[in-house]
């Protein structure tokens, strides 16, 4: 009952996409966070993360069979921390061309790009949005992102836009 809740105003292109997906890769900055940082004399000191966005990971891995990763252009122990944490399968740092990665990602694990979802909110997460098999973003990413995305989740970045693009992708896979 739950699933078809979710998937009621769902796009039917949408679901069939979710469906193949097995490894789902986010952005960090505006997606997992708000994009605020605290800095200090000593640098960058807290990152805020939305503990619903971590209960998604643990989800789609338990209900789905989809793992996850961050593709970031940022170094961060913040972020390492977080991912060491949710156990990820992939963590990228200092990224700069993140296609590349995600294609290196990719032939890893055997994966063409309809079984990869992506999830960004910034021009640098563009090529990426493209290549994807499903493509999502928070609900305050860019405008140029939202014209290219296949879902724009109802939440904002750091506040569970990540939860709810793992909600309609463990929906699909178990409708």
């Amino acid at each position: 009952m739950e699933h078809l809740v979710i998937l009621r105003n769902i796009n039917p292109k949408i679901k069939e996409k979710a469906k193949n997906i097995k490894l789902l890769l986010t952005d960090s900055d505006g997606v997992l966070t708000d994009t605020g940082v605290y800095y200090s004399e000593r640098g960058e000191e807290l990152k805020r993360f939305s503990i619903r966005d971590g209960m998604g990971v643990e989800r789609l891995r338990e209900f789905a069979g989809v793992e996850t990763g961050i593709i970031t252009g940022e170094i961060s122990g913040s972020v390492r921390a977080r991912a060491e944490k949710l156990r990820l399968l992939e963590l990228r740092e200092g990224v700069k061309d993140k296609l590349s990665v995600v294609r290196e990602i990719a032939e890893k694990y055997s994966l063409d790009a309809s079984n990869i979802a992506f999830i960004g909110d910034d021009t640098n997460d563009i090529e990426v949005l493209k290549y994807a098999g499903l493509s999502a973003c928070p609900s305050d990413a860019v405008i140029q992102i939202k014209q290219i995305v296949d879902y724009i989740t109802d939440s904002k970045g750091g506040y569970g836009a990540f939860r709810d693009f793992a909600e309609l992708i463990i929906a699909s896979k178990n409708q």
